[in-house]
């Protein structure tokens, strides 16, 4: 559903943004206005992201190899982060290069085609608000009672963040566009367009910088939410005979979860039964959590607080001397 729902809104953000581009450009050839432009090489540059962010999902899909044992799904948090970097290039410092020379050498707006700016951007108004609502709406199916800061934040599927922020950002920069337009129109002073321009710079340098902050986070390896962590636990610790010493969880990829425990067994427990044990873990894991899709069980010998397997009084919990030789992994075979 999530990946589905991506690509969705990804594909609604494309369309809108091409059809503004072209647009956009053709108001800016027709009144030379800073802010047009600005605006054509932002839909340009979010067009480029969206594409971007379609060929990351395709390579995501690869088969694992041995090179690669599990599998690519990081290559959308790669090229989520390739996203940022454009937006903060091409569309946020070339939109702040542009006001520099608008204040330089501002002019008004003038001519037989005054109005439109004005009509293609109220345009691109409406037409933004529909990808907007789209990527909302997508994104909803995901979110659950999340806030929408704290989905930006802790969302593992890159695209929906990004295409949400991108979104937003192009209703705030046409916003920007059109009072700075404006302004220039009814006082003759280009000094607004230029304003305008700057503010549509700022604006996209300020989202590249936090998409670059949560991707990058997403590609140092996050784990499991706390609640996919309790769910795991509880399914670990569910057949009464086991208990976790330590879990460490990381995300492959957005539906991929990579799951690593240390359980505790009972010293009378045969070879049969400990392999039995952990198997119904893995079972309960998948249940539980479903993106869990590789897992590694470690058995290790329970034992209470003070007692050392040399024999020597200790004061605490020893987890990983003297465990049992066994160890217990499975991997699906399709990432």
């Amino acid at each position: 559903m999530a990946a589905n729902g991506g690509t969705k809104a990804i594909v609604a953000a494309l369309a809108a943004n091409l059809t503004i581009a072209v647009l956009k450009f053709v108001a800016f050839f027709l009144t030379a206005s800073s802010s047009m432009l600005a605006e054509a090489i932002h839909s340009v540059a979010d067009s480029g992201n969206q594409l971007l962010l379609l060929i990351g999902g395709k390579s995501a899909r690869k088969a694992a190899s041995p090179e690669h044992p599990f599998g690519y799904g990081r290559e959308r948090y790669i090229y989520a982060f390739i996203v940022s970097i454009v937006l903060f290039s091409v569309g946020g410092l070339f939109a702040l290069f542009e006001a520099w020379e608008k204040l330089q050498h501002p002019h008004a707006i003038e001519g037989d085609f005054w109005w439109v700016p004005l009509a293609v951007l109220i345009g691109a108004i409406v037409a933004e608000s529909f990808s907007f609502r789209t990527a909302i709406i997508e994104s909803n199916h995901v979110r659950g009672k999340q806030g929408w800061v704290s989905f930006v934040r802790t969302a593992k599927q890159p695209e929906l963040p990004v295409i949400l922020l991108e979104d937003l950002g192009a209703l705030l920069g046409l916003v920007f566009a059109l009072v700075g337009v404006s302004m220039t129109l009814i006082t003759g002073n280009g000094i607004w367009d230029a304003a305008g321009t700057g503010m549509i710079g700022l604006l996209l340098v300020a989202i590249a910088v936090v998409l670059a902050i949560e991707t990058k986070s997403l590609l140092l390896g996050e784990s499991a939410t706390r609640d996919d962590v309790a769910r795991i636990s509880e399914a670990i610790e569910a057949g009464g005979h086991n208990r976790i010493i330590h879990l460490k969880t990381l995300h492959l990829g957005p539906e991929e979860l990579l799951v690593a425990a240390k359980i505790s067994v009972g010293a009378a427990q045969t070879g049969r039964d400990i392999a039995a044990a952990i198997d119904g873990a893995e079972s309960r894991i998948r249940t539980a959590v479903p993106t869990a899709r590789v897992i590694y069980l470690e058995p290790d010998l329970h034992r209470e607080v003070g007692q050392r397997t040399d024999g020597v009084s200790g004061t605490g919990q020893v987890s990983g001397a003297g465990h049992i030789s066994a160890e217990a992994g499975s991997q699906d075979a399709q990432a």
